[in-house]
């Protein structure tokens, strides 16, 4: 067991007939009793130094346990999220090329209908053509004829056509009154 400042202090020694001064030892003895008790206050702060700083240092052991574990577990979460955007983008893009493959086949069939829609009208355009032709023509033939030139010979008054009508309806007239005497 450690001496304490008190067993220092207490400490009685023998006299001997030529022994040390014992003003001197006194003297040294407090000196030793002063330093000793600052050793023990010193000795004592420092341990609790020494308790705070190992406190301090399971918390910061704790801490980076902790820390240790939330980085492997964002890692972990991380390729999670990595891998589900990398799914995600899988069938973002089979989900487009099913989209682009539509439009271009629903394209392609528009084009189709819009050739086979021109072919049609095309063939119209021939055959009216053709048609319009055959009547200009046709008009045509028709105003080469001699008729034309035979009805420019016909020299008819006014008079002469007006006399015409006038008998025509006469005898329509005639006609009508007969037939409506022979039904009664």
């Amino acid at each position: 067991m450690p001496l304490s400042p008190l067993d220092i202090h207490n400490k009685e020694f023998t006299r001997a007939f030529r022994g040390y001064a014992e003003d001197e030892v006194n003297e040294f003895l407090d000196q030793i009793i002063k330093d000793y008790e600052l050793i023990i206050r010193e000795k004592k702060e420092l341990e609790e130094k020494v308790k705070q700083m190992t406190a301090q240092m399971e918390h910061y052991n704790t801490m980076e346990d902790t820390l240790q574990k939330s980085i492997v577990v964002a890692q972990e979460a991380a390729e999670e999220v990595r891998r589900n955007a990398q799914q995600e983008a899988k069938l973002i893009i089979k989900e487009a090329e099913k989209n682009a493959d539509r439009i271009v086949n629903e394209a392609l069939a528009k084009a189709r209908k819009i050739t086979i829609e021109i072919d049609a009208l095309k063939k119209q355009s021939k055959v009216f053509r053709n048609r319009f032709k055959m009547l200009v023509e046709a008009q045509l033939d028709l105003l080469n004829a001699d008729d034309w030139d035979h009805l420019m010979e016909y020299d008819i008054g006014l008079t002469e056509i007006q006399e015409q009508f006038k008998l025509e309806d006469e005898e329509e007239f005639l006609k009508n009154s007969t037939s409506e005497q022979e039904k009664l």
